[in-house]
């Protein structure tokens, strides 16, 4: 759930690689690099690597859970389990008669809706036979799918990690192919974007609700970081479960995942790379063809409710009959501030393994915590988010004894400038992570769509190395100064239920 550069080990043999990514190396990277935007807004970025007969294919979508509509929270959650149940012609057994099944549902909740508008004066007697009838109706539209027929196709032509994934602040979709079957990504691709279906919609809601019980409602953990966050922020939607509330998600309707989808998957606000053994003009000629037909529309609006200053320090604690789990957060910009760059460092000083100096003071030296460590960007970066630690108490030592060991070296570290040794140990980490993400095409795939999408240009990606190098001890001492301060603490922590007690722990930090 943290950052990106988060538990990066350093490797002697990436490092030497690292340190010797000079500017050059961007122009002859960009040698490979193919770009061109459509008509309709959609940008496309092609890498050509031909040691391989394979490709790699990565979709990020510009819009997350912070842009679920209020009331209606875990709805771009939902297009993830959506992504891959087929088109008009995938995946059904006879689509004319689905589309009418489908219908025929979304008018029934039309009515159930209208009767449960009515409030105290809602005939309970007609709202149940609604709910028989959807019940009905929904199982009558699901009798004309084809289970998975989408994704069969995509595996019995050699595709694999096929996925999708969900933040905060994006949707992605992704999978490889070989070489010679570039063109069926194209087609299946597009056609989920140009006639989407929202096949089994409500079937896929009981699969989030199922998702959210077990994430949440069955996990200590799950538990831990939805207080949290709904602790630190007071409006921004940060605070919201990615997943949803489980009152929204139970209410989920298809035709507000349409809207969704009409307003925020427009062309331009979508980016795709496409990485490996690739041809850039046959590339942009199936895009022209398949892609082209979309129809261009405006971007979603932007504004967001934003997070009013914190006033002072809070805390939160979650009954668990488990074991206990610091979290403290500290407010911190979002990703575009000047800063950022000295937030990665300061990861990688606290948590950088057995190197960093939560592992040294609080696992080896105090030995009050079993695990601890750091993370720059919680819970995702485009808005103001979270600094976090996370310490596992060891046996015979409290949340208390943690909370104070990080204060204890928190304020060590503001008053003593980190050594040259390290800033450079920390350098060296946060490139090698990038080399190493670098060399596989469906993660430059991935880390290219992020960039260009995020800061409109994927070269970003490269000059953020120079932004990372010409961070100073200065720069790191000056920003820990600045926020990390109780004003803009939050805590959240597990306890025991009244009456219970400790079991043994696990014992051995992290390895």
């Amino acid at each position: 759930m943290l950052n990106d550069v988060s538990g990066i080990r350093l490797c002697a043999s990436l490092m030497l690689v690292a340190l010797c990514l000079p500017a050059q190396n961007l122009k002859e990277f960009e040698k490979k690099v193919t770009e061109f935007t459509l008509a309709n807004g959609l940008h496309f970025i092609v890498v050509e690597r031909h040691e391989a007969p394979v490709v790699s294919f990565h979709t990020y979508v510009n819009a997350g859970s912070v842009d679920d509509p209020k009331g209606e929270t875990g709805l771009a959650h939902m297009f993830e389990h959506m992504a891959f149940k087929g088109t008009e012609t995938i995946g059904t057994k006879n689509w004319p008669e689905e589309q009418k099944a489908i219908a025929a549902v979304d008018e029934l909740y039309e009515k159930l809706d209208a009767e449960r508008n009515k409030g105290p004066k809602a005939d309970q007697s007609a709202i149940i036979v609604l709910e028989g009838q959807i019940k009905r109706a929904i199982e009558y539209a699901n009798s004309f799918v084809v289970p998975n027929e989408y994704t069969t196709i995509i595996e019995k032509n050699g595709g694999v990690g096929l996925n999708a994934d969900t933040s905060y602040d994006d949707t992605e979709y992704f999978y490889s192919l070989p070489s010679n079957r570039i063109e069926l990504w194209f087609l299946l691709e597009s056609q989920r974007f140009l006639h989407p279906v929202f096949r089994e919609f409500y079937k896929e809601r009981d699969v989030v609700m199922e998702e959210q019980r077990m994430r949440v409602g069955s996990s200590p953990q799950g538990k831990l970081f939805q207080n949290f966050l709904a602790t630190a922020f007071e409006a921004h939607p940060y605070r919201n479960p990615g997943i949803g509330w489980p009152s929204d998600v139970e209410n989920l309707e298809r035709p507000e995942a349409r809207a969704f989808f009409e307003k925020y998957y427009v062309p331009a606000n979508i980016t795709m790379a496409i990485v490996g053994d690739v041809h850039p003009a046959e590339a942009r000629s199936l895009a022209e063809r398949y892609f082209g037909p979309m129809p261009a529309r405006p971007l979603p609006s932007l504004r967001l409710t934003t997070e009013p200053a914190q006033s002072g320090p809070k805390e939160v604690a979650v009954e668990s009959p488990s074991q206990p789990i610091v979290a403290v957060g500290y407010k911190r910009p979002d990703q575009y501030d000047k800063d950022d760059p000295v937030f990665d460092c300061l990861q990688l000083i606290f948590s950088s393994g057995r190197t960093g100096l939560l592992y040294k003071q609080l696992v080896e030296e105090k030995q009050v915590s079993l695990e601890a460590e750091a993370g720059a960007t919680f819970p995702d970066g485009k808005y103001p988010n979270l600094f976090v630690f996370l310490l596992v108490p060891g046996q015979g030592h409290t949340r208390e004894d943690n909370e104070q060991a990080l204060s204890e070296l928190l304020g060590s570290f503001v008053s003593t400038k980190v050594d040259a040794e390290t800033m450079a140990r920390v350098k060296a980490t946060a490139r090698a992570g990038v080399i190493r993400r670098l060399a596989d095409n469906a993660s430059l795939a991935s880390l290219l769509t992020a960039y260009q999408a995020n800061y409109g240009d994927w070269r970003k990606l490269f000059t953020s190395l120079d932004d990372i190098n010409r961070v100073t001890a200065d720069d790191v001492q000056r920003v820990a100064r600045q926020y990390f301060t109780a004003r803009n603490r939050t805590v959240a922590y597990l306890q025991l239920p009244a009456g219970v007690k400790a079991g043994p722990r696990r014992q051995g930090g992290r390895q």
